[in-house]
């Protein structure tokens, strides 16, 4: 059996996984960030010390999803926007307690290899995930291994440019799809469209205050055919789309498996991106292709644990 830890920035989701991928203990706690960086390490050895004590068996690796850039390889976290823990050394002591590997991983990657392990995406040798919150984070899984890059950055997909000198990104740079794609993207293009349109159901919907507009306001208002709603979700589906293609065309997956938050309205999403993606991409030049399938995640939050518990295995799929 393995151990996972998500780490959030409010809470950590730790569990005990079998080989399947199925959780079968789990245990949730305060990140307790505000204490500092020790705070937060005393905080997820304490959620494997919950988990293992009374479990009689020892873990045959334990996996910390984070959500930032990690170096697995000295087992530092190296920058995370919403956690003290920017050059901290988070393994060493859970390997003495444990005396078993202890690895460190990007948080969306780890929902990325929970997916392949026993999701939507499950047996794919090759497949891509994208999750759709505040920001857009993304992972890779290449002849069944995570690609992590040569500095442990790889998959950040939400940092390619889809739009020359368009919206300024976290990152400094001009046009991300995160920008777009993300739901703080939808939520940017649904204010921008309101602005134009003082009948639009999200004005009620948002009791007039624009500052109140989430992606539930949109995807309600679409669902009650209302104008602008609908000219907003095609904006934002337009914008995904691109991200897709592009990436579809330079990696030919098996699976494209969209998560996050945005795809719980993939009732709304799912005709018109499949319609999108299938008009722009290239690869379909052969009808002996195998085509990429566009499939909704569906671990939920639960991705994230199964992954980085599968981090330390030897094979994903």
């Amino acid at each position: 059996m393995y151990v996972g830890v998500d780490l959030g920035g409010t809470k950590i989701a730790s569990a005990i996984v079998n080989d399947e991928g199925e959780i079968i203990k789990r245990v949730h706690m305060p990140t307790n960030a505000s204490s500092g960086p020790e705070a937060v390490v005393n905080r997820i050895i304490k959620s494997c010390e919950e988990l293992l004590d009374d479990f009689g068996e020892k873990p045959k690796s334990i996996g910390i999803g984070v959500p930032g850039m990690v170096r697995d390889d000295i087992g530092m976290v190296v920058f995370t926007p919403n956690l003290p823990l920017k050059g901290v050394y988070m393994t060493k002591e859970l390997k003495e307690m444990y005396d078993c590997p202890v690895v460190l991983g990007n948080d969306a990657n780890c929902a990325t290899l929970g997916e392949v392990v026993s999701g939507s995406a499950k047996g794919a040798k090759n497949a891509v995930m994208i999750t759709l919150g505040t920001g857009l984070g993304g992972g890779i899984i290449v002849d069944g291994k995570l690609l992590t890059g040569v500095s442990g950055a790889g998959g950040e997909v939400g940092h390619m440019v889809i739009k020359e000198g368009g919206r300024k990104c976290g990152c400094g740079r001009l046009g991300c799809w995160e920008t777009y794609a993300s739901a703080t993207g939808l939520v940017k293009t649904a204010r921008e469209l309101m602005e134009k349109d003082s009948d639009s159901l999200m004005w009620e919907l948002c009791v007039g205050l624009i500052e109140r507009v989430d992606g539930r306001t949109v995807f309600d208002a679409y669902r009650a055919d209302d104008p602008t709603a609908i000219l907003t979700v095609g904006k934002y589906v337009e914008h995904l789309a691109i991200g897709i293609v592009n990436l579809i065309n330079i990696l030919d997956t098996e699976i494209f498996c969209v998560g996050g938050g945005v795809s719980n309205a993939w009732d709304c999403l799912e005709e018109p991106l499949k319609a999108a993606v299938e008009l722009e991409k290239f690869v379909r030049f052969s009808e002996q292709n195998q085509e990429t399938k566009l499939v909704k995640a569906t671990l939920g939050n639960d991705a994230g644990i199964i992954g980085a518990a599968m981090l330390g295995r030897e094979w994903v799929c």
